[in-house]
């Protein structure tokens, strides 16, 4: 009788333990993408923007970050940034003035409407000026540094929910800004 409940006891444990091993096995929900991520080739990430186009091998990244700094008291740059093995350091990045950081604010208000002027003048003129990276040589020459500017702090956000959903998966993805 005592073995005869023993086995019974065994038999459930065992499987329980095969019931719930088999729920740790489900592959975790991955997250809605946001705007401009998509679904991409196997084992890459790549963004597309309007400063160019960047790729990177998903095992060969070794970490992602995204930071905010002030510059030279004036601009506040919100950067991701994705090391990867090799020799290039990725960086992208939003810039706005300090002045933006205050809602309402008359000195915000006018550099925002000076920044969509610069903006129509560009489009006008046929230049993409206004998207691209700002260098100032030899001040910001980076070695081995690849650099993009993105216009709104929005696309940054969807661009770092973008490599850091791939990174974590290990599924391709594919992002686009302008």
């Amino acid at each position: 009788m005592f073995r005869k409940t023993l086995l019974l006891l065994l038999a459930g444990l065992v499987a329980g333990s095969v019931q719930l091993s088999a729920q740790d096995d489900a592959p975790a929900p991955e997250p809605a993408p946001k705007p401009g991520d998509s679904a991409g080739p196997n084992r890459f990430w790549q963004a597309t923007l309007a400063g160019g186009h960047y790729m990177v091998a998903l095992d060969r990244i070794s970490a992602v970050s995204r930071h905010k700094y002030l510059l030279d008291g004036a601009v506040i740059v919100d950067e991701v940034t994705v090391d990867s093995l090799g020799q290039a350091l990725a960086r992208f990045y939003f810039i706005s003035p300090v002045t933006d950081a205050a809602p309402g604010n008359a000195v915000g208000e006018i550099a925002k409407r000076g920044r969509e002027l610069v903006e129509k003048a560009a489009d006008r003129a046929g230049t993409d000026a206004h998207n691209m990276v700002i260098k100032k040589y030899p001040d910001t020459s980076h070695a081995r540094t690849i650099e993009y500017r993105l216009l709104s702090e929005k696309d940054l956000s969807a661009l770092y929910a973008s490599v850091r959903n791939a990174w974590e998966t290990g599924r391709g993805r594919q992002f686009s800004a302008k």
